[in-house]
């Protein structure tokens, strides 16, 4: 009878992914298939296919204002690109809204000078206060909803475009950076990776 083996976790487990950081991540072809284009002389030349895809990633950071752009790359059978997440950069009304609320209830001294409401009006203006702190609160997506829909949308445009066979392969790898160094060297690496294509473990 076959072993059956266990598929090897990328994730941290309970790490919340749409938390600010850096992730790094790589994004493959299904079957490493070299429909982007090629590398010339150390140079990554791009097809139709890898112009629609350098694209698709720039509206990805238009798309989602929270998220920064800290390098990309296509090659010819998969990408990497740096994604920041910056919650700080979305401006959150409802949070003004509350802390306007607790100014409102406290005097000069800080005392409470609030007073009672009626109960049918309290419950509604709770429900129209909910209401409002939902409509103004930013949906911050994580990492992996947020290579979803570049994933999604690019093949999408590919199919109609130029390539109907065209299929990422399933899932992507990811990497939390956690300090300067590592920023660094994975900065470098994103940027040197045309000239390392003949030892890139994905080219197949």
């Amino acid at each position: 009878m076959p072993v059956k083996h266990k598929r090897k976790r990328n994730r941290l487990i309970n790490f919340d992914y749409s938390n600010n950081g850096l992730y790094f991540v790589t994004i493959c072809i299904d079957k490493r298939e070299c429909l982007f284009g090629g590398v010339y002389n150390d140079f990554m030349c791009v097809n139709k296919v890898g112009s629609i895809v350098y694209r698709q990633w720039q509206w990805l950071f238009e798309q989602y204002k929270y998220i920064k752009n800290h390098g990309f790359i296509v090659m010819p059978n998969h990408v990497h690109g740096i994604v920041e997440i910056d919650r700080e950069m979305v401006e959150d009304e409802s949070d003004k809204n509350i802390i306007g609320g607790l100014d409102d209830m406290l005097d000069n001294h800080g005392r409470d000078r609030s007073r009672p409401v009626p109960t049918d009006v309290a419950e509604n203006s709770n429900i129209q206060n909910q209401n409002n702190t939902n409509n103004n609160k930013t949906k911050i997506k994580s990492i992996s909803e947020l290579i979803g829909a570049f994933k999604t949308t690019s093949s999408k445009i590919i199919h109609q475009e130029c390539l109907p066979r065209f299929v990422w392969q399933r899932s992507f790898h990811d990497h939390i950076i956690r300090n300067e160094k590592e920023y660094n060297k994975i900065y470098k690496y994103v940027q040197m990776n045309p000239i390392l294509w003949n030892r890139d473990r994905n080219n197949v």
